[in-house]
């Protein structure tokens, strides 16, 4: 290491700084302390620190601290941003509408209320497009949503591109009709709405691309599924043409003769050899900033970034003891999975460790019920299934060990699918109608319509297509390895929503199938609209579906924990356990590990206090496990047994 400071510090020229990252990893630290650093150096400028992960951690991480005048500080409330976009623009958009179809007032209206894509993603992007437009601060910092959907909030200038178009799409043929009848070529105040939210887009996604105005910095910790996550983020956001320069190695151990130090060191080492010698890390420079022994919040924030040191490829100058394929130590394991379950859930925040004691559970429960096959499924756009089992996982089951078979959702081709299967259709159906009838715009019309979809339709597509699986009968159990705490909850509650959409679009088949004949979409959609009655029936009934909430002994994973089981309550998911994980192992003398020992002791107690009727299990942090092996260990233990210590 070598001491110096990151350059977004310091880089007045900035305008937008992100920092993204797999969850867990600090990046609302890392937020929070570069935004305060920011205001505090220039009392004279205002700032704004932003959190668009719908599981708000913003709050929690700054607690008690006065923060400066000048710094103001928004955990964005995506439902409320999208009520005052509706209140600005409503008028333009149900204007669009009825030029543009043959839809009645009423279904414009029902139309309106749920079709906008991507919800979070999309409010936050045109809430931080006003906010830069209007120059109001010297500098926005974001505290994004993990990865996957970080990649989806970067991705939006080409998502809204698309819906633009497809709102355009609507006003064409009014634009020729006008022409024609009237002679009129001039255009109105809904033509304007549209070219001057184009133009908003269009700047925003070239401040995206700008090193000079712009930053994403990811965050990440030097352990495998982190730094193989990482990678992939730097791709995707290099694809993108996202500005990249720096990136965050968090919670690093220091050099110490304490052998549980020396052990975890010797880990981050070889994880940190893998992570700089990669060749789509080698343009980005790694500030890496030490283990506390407690969590940084409040007044710990201001002094963050003064143990920041410039890493560079370490030397083998520490060996490791504890092989990384073993184990870790499971105390107070988590009562039996019920044997009538054929929904297993592990949910909780971010970085938790959910996708590793999730391959290890169903690997265990494989293991133990030989006849009734497992499938292991992920439904987080950043996968990590495939990282942690060291087996190569896709879109369709493979098998795994004789009775464990895993996947990986990609959510957003299955919707694509759909989406093409429905423009084949409507290509048919309009070839097939009468010659010489103009039917340009309406075609355009019909094939974009798609593109208006409701928030979360392709997560909820994916998981509701997870009742075919039932249906097959091949499998006796699903452990599903879900998206981090936000994202699981719209996940929960969108069926409804969903719902509400597939049947305001079968109706409007359904009325018009005298003109629209089309009978795959309409098949489609009533499989769909199964799948989503059957999907809420089974997360509904305590004796088939139950969730296991995975968390870590610290103040902020506490508060996601609370709002996690209240989301699942409110939705009639049996909470049956929660597995407390990454608990510090005991050093003997160790001043790092005694502090993180006692934090660790409080904190449990805390949640003890916060969840009196659940069972907690304690998984002791001695190394993130790998490979089918150590994972059936971990399984066992976590699963397997009673012995309490």
């Amino acid at each position: 290491m070598s001491r110096a400071e990151p350059a977004f510090l310091g880089d007045a020229r900035l305008r937008l700084l992100l920092f993204g990252g797999k969850g867990g990893v600090g990046k609302t630290t890392c937020a929070a302390a570069a935004a305060l650093a920011r205001a505090r150096a220039d009392a004279e400028g205002r700032y704004l620190l932003v959190s668009t992960d719908p599981a708000h951690s913003l709050a929690d991480a700054l607690g008690s601290l006065a923060v400066p005048p000048n710094l103001e500080v928004l955990e964005l409330d995506a439902a409320a941003s999208l009520e005052r976009f509706r209140t600005r623009n409503g008028s333009f958009l149900r204007e669009i509408a009825s030029r543009g179809t043959f839809l009645t007032d009423s279904e414009i209206d029902r139309f309106l209320a749920l079709s906008l894509p991507g919800l979070d993603e999309l409010m936050a992007f045109l809430e931080l497009t006003g906010w830069v437009e209007a120059g109001t601060y010297r500098l926005i910092v974001v505290d994004t949503a993990p990865t996957g959907h970080a990649l989806r909030l970067v991705e939006m200038p080409r998502l809204l591109r698309q819906w633009l178009l497809a709102l355009d799409a609507l006003l064409a043929k009014h634009r020729y009709m006008r022409a024609v009848f009237s002679g009129k070529k001039d255009r109105d105040g809904v033509d304007a709405f549209l070219e001057g939210l184009a133009l908003s887009v269009k700047r925003v996604g070239t401040l995206l691309a700008d090193p000079v105005s712009c930053r994403f910095v990811p965050v990440l910790v030097a352990e495998r599924l982190s730094v193989l996550e990482t990678r992939d983020l730097v791709a995707a956001l290099t694809q993108s043409r996202v500005a990249l320069s720096e990136a965050v190695v968090n919670r690093l151990r220091p050099a110490s003769p304490c052998p549980v130090c020396t052990a975890a060191r010797g880990r981050q080492e070889e994880e940190l050899r893998l992570l700089l010698v990669e060749p789509a890390a080698a343009p980005l420079a790694f500030w890496g900033v030490p283990l506390l022994g407690g969590e940084v919040r409040g007044s710990g924030l201001d002094s963050f970034w003064s143990g920041a040191s410039r890493l560079s490829l370490p030397e083998r100058s520490v060996p490791v003891p504890v092989p990384v394929e073993e184990a870790p130590t499971v105390l107070r394991p988590l009562p039996p999975v019920l044997p009538a379950t054929s929904l297993l859930v592990l949910a909780g925040k971010g970085g938790v460790g959910k996708t590793t004691l999730a391959c290890a559970a169903a690997l265990h429960l494989a293991e133990r019920s030989p006849a009734s096959r497992v499938l292991l499924v992920s439904t987080d756009p950043a996968h990590s299934v495939a990282d942690a089992l060291g087996v190569a996982v896709g879109a369709a089951p493979v098998t795994v060990t004789e009775g464990l078979d895993a996947m990986e959702i990609d959510s957003a081709a299955g919707l694509e699918v759909f989406k093409l299967r429905y423009a084949e259709e409507i290509e048919r159906f309009l070839g097939g109608i009468l010659k010489g009838f103009d039917i340009t715009f309406d075609r355009e019309v019909l094939e974009r319509l798609m593109d208006l979809s409701p928030p979360g339709l392709d997560e909820v597509m994916a998981v509701a297509a997870l009742m075919d699986v039932f249906a097959s009968k091949r499998y006796g159990l699903v452990v599903l390895d879900s998206a981090p705490t936000g994202h699981l909850v719209r996940l929960l509650e969108a069926p409804e929503l969903v719902e509400g959409w597939v049947r305001a679009f079968f109706e409007l088949l359904l009325r018009y199938r005298t003109v629209l004949r089309l009978p795959e979409t309409t098949k489609a959609l009533v499989t769909l609209s199964k799948n989503l009655k059957a999907l809420r029936s089974l997360i509904a009934d305590p004796a088939r579906c139950g969730l296991f909430a995975v968390s870590i002994p610290t103040e902020l994973a506490l508060a996601e924990t609370v709002d996690l089981v209240a989301a699942c309550r409110r939705v009639g998911i049996a909470v049956r356990g929660l597995a407390l994980n990454m608990v510090p192992p005991r050093g003997e003398s160790c001043p790092l590990c005694l502090e993180r020992s006692r934090a660790s002791d409080a904190m449990k107690l805390r949640f003890q206090l916060a969840f009196p009727e659940m069972e907690l299990a304690e998984v002791v942090d001695e190394g993130s496990p790998r490979g089918i092996p150590s994972l059936l260990a971990l399984g066992n233990g976590l699963l397997g047994g009673r012995h309490d210590g």
